[in-house]
């Protein structure tokens, strides 16, 4: 039996981190390597980054206040200032002293913030903090400043962004930064992730079993994306992407996810055609057993083969969805070498992507007596055709975005349309 992709890996980073002083290389998650992994494959070089935008009355926020409490959250965190390298072929993250950068980004002619922000993130250097900061207003006469806080997706999962807004909050009540975290805590927390990391591949390195295997080569045997690759599609739209939204009647408890499942199957029915089995990914996972609630990348990207020959009763996708989180923790890249070797054609890449948030549980970021409202920025790319976020709370928020490389704007809305028609809902709300 071939040893798993997370035991190869375990055994090249053991062998690198033999004799290297303190604090040495930090081990990345099944997660990290795939955004790596992308990331190095990506003809641009680009990062999946993961921004949150707040806006602010103009003149609310303290520059340097906000870049002392961001160094504090990086002091604390290793995942925050420890960029991702490869040393001897092998990817880890390297520590470093807490440095977030804070980007005053002036619009240029004819932009607002927004059009600043998204020209800003474009420009991403990949070699850098996975931890920056980005401000921008829409010139003289405004009246909010727009404040991007911005992770690497290496650094940060859905449960990280929470409580990234939590301490950066609390940081900057207390004024505090980088030199009141002692020495002492500053170790106990470095040891605190590599531990969490270790213990989440040697999971990952379980979950890889032949059993898994099998049932992941069977389960996606049929599975060929149908999307075509990324292409030069001129749009008279001047953003990469487009996006459309709705809110809904949420049902008590919320939306059960095989039903948003089911309602991305109709979404790439409508774009793919009737028939085919297009990979669905969404993010699924959470800290190992045994492990404190350290902040960094510990999800995985899980495949939902969408047949669009038809739409089964609810009951058959929950089954299937549950049969298949017994095997969630499969790595990404085991799963793809599985399916590979299970007779499918499917290269790894996905028709479409799911994210769902509780906003029922989040606050927002607070800078002093003034909490910033969350806002969208769009225009930004997508790793895939499509990506759908569900956001849950008193209502259900639904977002679409989709690459017009690869989509036109009428087929996405068209798609979006079916997929909030597939939900076991009643009319939008607005």
């Amino acid at each position: 039996m071939h040893p798993s992709i997370t035991g190869q890996y375990l055994a090249r980073y053991q062998r690198l981190g033999a004799g290297d002083p303190a604090p040495g290389p930090l081990p990345v998650t099944g997660a990290q390597r795939r955004f790596l992994l992308v990331r190095a494959l990506d003809p641009a070089g680009r990062a999946d980054i993961v921004p949150m935008f707040f806006a602010f009355p103009r003149g609310t926020v303290d520059p340097a206040r906000l870049r002392a409490a961001a160094n504090h959250l990086a002091a604390r965190h290793p995942a925050l200032r420890s960029p991702a390298v490869v040393e001897r072929g092998t990817p880890v993250l390297r520590p470093a002293p807490a440095d977030v950068p804070l980007h005053q980004v002036a619009p240029a002619p004819g932009e607002d913030a927004r059009d600043a922000l998204r020209r800003a993130l474009a420009g991403w250097v990949t070699e850098g903090p996975p931890l920056r900061l980005f401000l921008a207003d829409d010139g003289p006469g405004a009246e909010e400043e727009v404040l991007a806080v911005v992770l690497d997706h290496t650094a940060c999962d859905g449960q990280s962004l929470a409580r990234v807004v939590e301490e950066l909050g609390a940081a900057y009540r207390d004024g505090l930064g980088p030199h009141d975290l002692s020495p002492a805590d500053a170790a106990a927390e470095l040891a605190a992730y590599k531990d969490a990391v270790l213990r989440q591949l040697a999971a990952e390195d379980r979950a890889a079993s032949p059993r898994a295997l099998a049932y992941w080569g069977e389960r996606l045997r049929p599975a060929h994306e149908r999307a075509p690759l990324p292409g030069a599609r001129r749009t008279t739209a001047g953003l990469p992407t487009g996006a459309a939204e709705s809110k809904l009647p949420s049902p008590p408890g919320g939306m059960p996810f095989p039903a948003l499942l089911d309602a991305c199957r109709a979404a790439a029915a409508t774009l793919y055609g009737t028939g085919p089995v297009s990979p669905i990914g969404y993010p699924w996972g959470g800290r190992p057993a045994g492990t404190g609630s350290v902040l960094g990348c510990f999800l995985n990207t899980v495949v939902f083969p969408a047949d669009t020959a038809g739409t089964p009763p609810p009951e058959v996708t929950a089954t299937q969805w549950w049969d298949d989180l017994d095997r969630a923790d499969t790595p990404f890249d085991d799963v793809v070498r599985a399916a590979r070797a299970g007779g499918s054609a499917w290269s790894g890449r996905l028709d479409g992507l799911l994210t769902v948030d509780d906003a029922r549980h989040r606050t927002p970021l607070r800078l002093g007596a003034t909490a910033g409202r969350e806002v969208h920025v769009d225009g930004r790319q997508v790793r895939a055709p499509f990506a759908v976020s569900a956001t849950q709370g008193p209502e259900l928020h639904l977002r679409m975005v989709w690459d017009r490389s690869i989509l036109d704007d009428r087929a996405a809305e068209e798609a979006f349309a079916a997929l909030c028609a597939a939900l076991p809902l009643g009319a939008p709300v607005h």
